[in-house]
């Protein structure tokens, strides 16, 4: 790495790439939190009308080339610029105004009157639906946009100079085999997970049909949830700009049904994550007793799945199994969540074997889960749509490698 960002020098750098001026007397903060992929700083210039930057360097770069997720969230600041239709989507506005590739920096404006959706929610303990209609159908439209159009697909294509990308990533993965040397790394209360997740059979037998299925068709986020959403603060007077979907570093072409899953798992988290978990309680118990009832969530979801399918409504013909694999692609999402927190924080407790079978449930019996999740038949979820236009039936792409492990791995959304 030839320039190494910190809060002492950040404002010496956007200086020399003419961000910002002398006269700005602009100042770093040290508030934001910094993540196990970036360093992050917000810097605010106090002349003119106060505009915030988010300075970002991403870390681990290694001397033999550099990460791609930092280029990636430039690519789609360009593939905006290139293509009106998506750039003029409000809520996926571009926001990036400059990528230094040797030092992997990306710079972008900093919205100060919208808040971080997770916290929203957890702050005000309140779902409006008109929060999640907005999001459900920003996300239909994205995909809608750009299903099947190979314009979009070879720009998303485009490698980092001197790079090239191999293939599309394929998201449905799961935990491979653990050995006696991985396992001598986790804490005890772990390995009732992993002893949990082995023994099912029927989940690796679901993971491997969803990687076989996998169907790269349009462009796709890949990390949805909700940290990654933004609410204007004066969410209840505006019609418009009411959302943001920001942190498009895992961007590619993929499957749409992962998306929204990814959606669904992180609505259910603030529901699994306020569990009461007590060694004399079961996990009916635990569940019934949560902080956040599933009830206070439910009508946000069915609004989210209804958005969506409101602004996609072809996305029921090409795949009448849609909100199905949407489903168990949550119940994966869910899983990966357990999965890092053990890896990075080294815990699990009762709340994660509770959320290990929740997930099992959505990812093996998807049709089962539509009742409990969102408390209404399947013929309810779906609203009533105009005669879609079919979308001719995609055949495989053989150029796609097809990702299939006997015993799946799960790497994360």
């Amino acid at each position: 790495m030839l320039f190494s960002l910190s809060s002492q020098n950040v404002i010496q750098y956007l200086q020399s790439a003419d961000l910002c001026s002398s006269e700005d007397r602009a100042a770093a903060e040290d508030e934001l939190p910094q993540s196990r992929k970036n360093s992050n700083f917000l810097v605010t210039l106090s002349a003119g009308n106060g505009q915030q930057l988010l300075v970002k360097q991403e870390g681990g770069i290694a001397h033999d080339g550099i990460p791609q997720e930092l280029f990636n969230e430039w690519l789609f600041h360009q593939l905006l610029q290139k293509f009106p239709v998506l750039g003029n989507i409000a809520a996926i506005a571009p926001l990036v105004i400059h990528f230094d590739q040797e030092n992997s920096i990306l710079v972008r404006n900093y919205l100060s009157e919208y808040l971080e959706l997770r916290g929203f929610y957890q702050y005000h303990d309140i779902y409006p639906e008109q929060i999640a209609t907005a999001i459900g159908n920003t996300l239909g439209v994205v995909h809608r946009a750009t299903f099947d159009r190979r314009e979009y697909r070879e720009f998303m294509a485009t490698a980092p100079q001197g790079q090239f990308r191999y293939q599309f990533h394929n998201p449905a993965q799961g935990i491979g085999t653990m050995g006696p040397e991985i396992l001598a790394k986790v804490p005890s209360g772990a390995l009732k997970f992993y002893t949990l997740y082995q023994s099912h059979e029927s989940i690796s037998a679901a993971i491997a049909d969803l990687a076989y299925n996998w169907q790269p068709c349009c462009l796709t986020h890949n990390d949805l949830k909700l940290e990654n959403i933004l609410v204007h603060s004066r969410w209840q007077q505006l019609d418009d700009c009411l959302i943001k979907f920001i942190d498009w570093e895992a961007a590619s072409w993929g499957d749409p049904a992962f998306d929204l899953g990814c959606l669904l798992a992180s609505y259910l988290e603030n529901w699994l994550q306020s569990l009461v978990v007590d060694n004399t309680l079961n996990i009916e118990e635990s569940l019934a007793l949560a902080l956040v009832p599933l009830e206070l969530i439910q009508p946000s979801i069915i609004a989210l799945v209804r958005g969506y399918l409101n602004a996609f409504p072809e996305i029921t013909d090409y795949r009448r199994n849609f909100i199905y694999r949407a489903i168990q692609f949550a119940g994966l999402v869910l899983i990966d969540r357990v999965q890092e927190e053990i890896v990075e924080h080294q815990h699990c407790d009762r709340r994660g074997l509770c959320i290990f079978q929740v997930a099992n449930n959505l990812l093996t019996m998807p049709q089962n889960s539509v009742q409990s999740i969102f408390g209404i038949h399947h013929s309810e979820l779906i609203p009533d749509l105009p005669t879609s236009q079919t979308i001719p039936y995609l055949a495989r792409e053989q150029n796609l490698l097809r990702i299939y492990y006997p015993t799946t791995r799960l790497r994360g959304c």
